[in-house]
């Protein structure tokens, strides 16, 4: 391995697990990604997010932090000033940090602070709009089943054949910095993408590329049983109960497709990486925040306090750096998001400034056969009465108008018992969710994949909901806070000179000791001090 390896971290936002074919779905389109797996590359089966929402989730994996340990488990507490993260300190210690401004980690309300965290910021904007979607009208009227889908279909080309976004624009500057470095320094390169985030929709050749006949069944909701109260509430305001299951198919069609447009950016990096001559000697990092229900469960989108497989099971893929051990393939550990954290920090031989909970993924990027975590947590939701935490207090005490797109979920958001706090504990074969206000959850994967059907009450159960109760308190009491690394002082220094000078028996001590204060010596070696002053006597 290179002594500072180049860092390239490629983060898609709202893609789930299951959008990628080599992890068996036969409508995706992902030949770049599937090759990148198989041949250079470990891709995680099994990574989950913290939190199942954008800010959360992010503050959490770029930290090494839960979300409970510092409060960042809603859309409106992001990173303050005097938070650490693998921005600052890999900038701190020697590297290029050069990143797109949409990273949804630092807090905005202060001046220069997102600055300080990198040597570049690329913020966009220098491009046309791109063009809108080609029936203008999709979204209908307040009454439509379109409304609240976040569905917007296909998106009309310019004039050079393309639909330029602010992702496109983003990863050409990133490929930009990588072809033309602006000093010796080793680089992080940092693209957060909008895509596959909704609205669903996207251009050709992506549109039509997904075969809607290989679509896997969706998850149903009448199928289900015991699912929490924000699901069904979400439906009931969403009124998307006239959708047909074209309807579906279509709205998870796109969604593919623009995975399918991911795919090809996450491509052009790469082999702009291997015209600069870098590509081995760099480590890259691809992985989403969070997931996306893409119509099951009845639902669009994403909900806060729901903990599906698709909406924690993220992608996730590792290129280690050149040297490294790497057994390139499908690895089915058990792995979290704040192990990125962890990985990054240690290929780029930068100690943490902070107490942190990720693991390096070393041991199972060499051997992904290897097992290494027995559970992983996810955490979401709100206490009753925590306004502050609703999405809806970002745009005011009355909350978003009704013609927002997203103001069914801001309003589910808003009821104390809808938005209900939950922790989510899985072992790789069982799943258990407590909830603050409301029925817990418990699924056995092994029998029900998709999460259908809540056995929390089933007796055959009980001892392994006992122990997966255990567990997570146990992870609780591990993770619930954090000592800073550094050191306060009890005393000052008028404190210890007031309790130590009536000890001196003449000028010459007083000196000696007042000297030594003053020096910073702490008081047992400052009594020490003195001691061997008096014996030398």
């Amino acid at each position: 391995m290179a002594e500072r390896p180049n860092i390239i971290v490629f983060n898609p936002d709202e893609m789930r697990w299951d959008t990628m074919r080599h992890m068996g779905n036969p409508a995706a389109k992902t030949p770049f990604l599937d090759e990148f797996a198989r041949t250079e590359a470990v891709s995680f089966r099994n990574a989950y997010c913290q939190n199942p929402v954008c800010v959360p989730s992010r503050c959490s994996f770029f930290t090494g932090l839960y979300p409970h340990v510092h409060g960042h488990r809603t859309m409106a507490h992001l990173l303050r000033p005097g938070e650490s993260s693998l921005f600052n300190e890999l900038k701190d210690n020697g590297y290029h940090v050069w990143m797109n401004s949409r990273n949804d980690l630092h807090a905005a309300q202060y001046e220069g602070w997102l600055e300080e965290n990198a040597d570049e910021i690329f913020y966009g904007g220098e491009t046309k709009p791109a063009p809108g979607t080609v029936n203008p009208d999709v979204r209908g009227t307040m009454d439509s089943k379109n409304f609240y889908s976040h569905f917007g279909g296909e998106l009309k080309l310019d004039e050079n054949g393309k639909n330029y976004t602010r992702d496109d624009e983003a990863v050409d500057a990133l490929i930009h910095r990588i072809k033309h470095p602006v000093n010796d320094k080793p680089l992080l390169g940092f693209v957060g993408l909008m895509y596959p985030h909704t609205p669903y929709q996207v251009e050709e050749p992506y549109f039509s590329a997904i075969d809607r006949t290989k679509l896997t069944p969706r998850v149903k909701p009448e199928e289900c049983t015991g699912k929490p109260k924000m699901e069904q509430r979400l439906r009931d305001l969403q009124h998307m109960q006239a959708y047909t299951e074209e309807d579906w198919d279509e709205l998870r069609a796109v969604y593919l497709g623009m995975v399918m447009k991911v795919d090809d950016q996450f491509r052009r990096v790469c082999e702009a990486l291997k015209e600069a001559g870098i590509y081995d000697d760099t480590a890259i990092f691809f992985l989403s925040d969070h997931g996306d229900f893409d119509g099951d469960y009845g639902l669009p989108e994403k909900a806060q306090n729901c903990f599906e497989d698709c909406l924690t099971k993220v992608p996730f893929l590792v290129k280690p750096p050149n040297g490294e051990a790497v057994d390139p393939g499908v690895s089915d550990a058990l792995v979290e998001l704040v192990d990125f954290y962890a990985t990054v920090m240690d290929y780029a031989g930068v100690k943490p400034d902070h107490t942190q909970f990720g693991r390096s993924l070393r041991p199972v990027l060499a051997d992904r056969s290897a097992k290494f975590r027995d559970y992983v947590f996810c955490e979401g939701g709100r206490m009753p009465g925590e306004e502050h935490c609703d999405e809806s207090h970002i745009n005011g005490s009355n909350g978003s108008p009704p013609s927002f797109v997203y103001w069914p979920r801001q309003t589910a958001q808003r009821e104390d018992d809808t938005h209900v706090k939950g922790t989510m504990i899985f072992d790789g074969t069982y799943k258990y969710i407590m909830r603050q206000d409301e029925t817990d959850e418990f699924y056995d994967l092994s029998a029900d994949p998709q999460e259908r059907y809540n056995r929390i009450d089933d007796p055959a159960y009980a001892s392994k909901i006992r122990e997966l109760e255990k567990a997570m308190l146990k992870w609780y009491q591990g993770t619930c806070d954090t000592v800073p690394l550094d050191f306060d002082a009890r005393f000052n220094h008028e404190m210890l000179w007031a309790m130590l000078k009536a000890n001196c028996i003449d000028d010459e001590e007083r000196k000696l000791v007042r000297d030594a204060i003053w020096a910073d010596m702490k008081m047992p070696h400052v009594m020490e001090l003195l001691r061997k002053h008096r014996e030398g006597k």
